[in-house]
């Protein structure tokens, strides 16, 4: 895996918590904030692939409309 460097500005107290964090983890910053990152774009790629697959299920779905509502909202809720 190749790395690259990256500056950052952080609020000072932000920054200090942070590094307290890594340490009670056994890490460096720069581990705790690459294991953060990696989870986060996990998780957008998990959210991406399942959204493509379930809006291809809906694709597939035959409501047998069409997509054209044959009744209005008020013939709905007639009583």
């Amino acid at each position: 895996m190749e790395y690259q460097n990256v500056t950052l500005s952080l609020p000072k107290e932000v920054l200090r918590r942070a590094k307290h964090i890594a340490i009670e983890r056994g890490t460096s910053l720069s581990g705790l904030l690459t294991h953060l990152l990696e989870e986060l774009t996990r998780r957008e790629d998990e959210y991406r692939r399942a959204k493509e697959y379930h809006l291809a299920m809906l694709d597939e779905l035959d409501l047998a409309t069409k997509g054209n509502a044959t009744w209005s909202r008020g013939d709905l809720h007639d009583r």
